[in-house]
């Protein structure tokens, strides 16, 4: 297979996937630049491993690949897990929908706001769980091959992020959703 041939086909097998890429690692190294940086060295490695790809799943190996590009990229900078810090995690990936009335808006924007806080103290194994699964839909089977955990353990994980997001949100985690 040529070059262009192989691209061709990586863009067409991962190109509807790199907004998913791009808020699994947006969520999990906390900052644009980074996640940015992230993804151009994941979908690098994506690129040079596409040859083994079997062409089904494209969603959860390109996850794989990018969860594992942050995981990495973490420990080479030797941080630990930081608290959320509202300047430099604001940045709202959670959808917004808003209504007509002002009042309603900055009531909905306040609760989204609160949520992704709450979200991103979560510990970093149940927020990547979470992530998954409430923003980008991913069924427990797929979370499992992404971050290659039984998916016992996926439920776990899930599981424990609601409770702690219900406790920590109380009221506010069923009106906006979060169940």
């Amino acid at each position: 297979m040529t070059s262009a041939a192989k691209f061709g086909d990586f863009e067409r097998a991962i190109g509807p996937h790199m907004r998913a890429a791009y808020n699994l690692a947006r969520w999990l190294v906390r900052e644009s630049a980074d996640a940015e940086d992230v993804l151009q060295e994941a979908f690098v490695r994506a690129f040079r491993y596409f040859d083994t790809f079997q062409g089904e799943r494209a969603r959860s190996w390109l996850l794989a690949i990018v969860r594992n590009t942050c995981w990495s990229f973490i420990a080479r900078r030797g941080e630990h897990e930081e608290p959320f810090d509202d300047e430099r995690d604001s940045a709202t990936v959670l959808p917004l929908q808003l209504t007509p009335e002002p009042e309603a808006q900055l009531l909905r924007a306040d609760q989204a706001k609160r949520i992704q806080e709450e979200v991103a103290a979560l510990r970093p194994e149940f927020r990547e769980a979470f992530m998954l699964r409430e923003l980008e839909g991913m069924s427990y089977k797929e979370i499992a091959e992404v971050t290659a955990v039984p998916i016992g353990t996926v439920m776990s994980r899930l599981s424990r992020a609601r409770r702690e997001l219900q406790a920590r949100l109380g009221g506010t985690a069923r009106k906006a959703g979060v169940s």
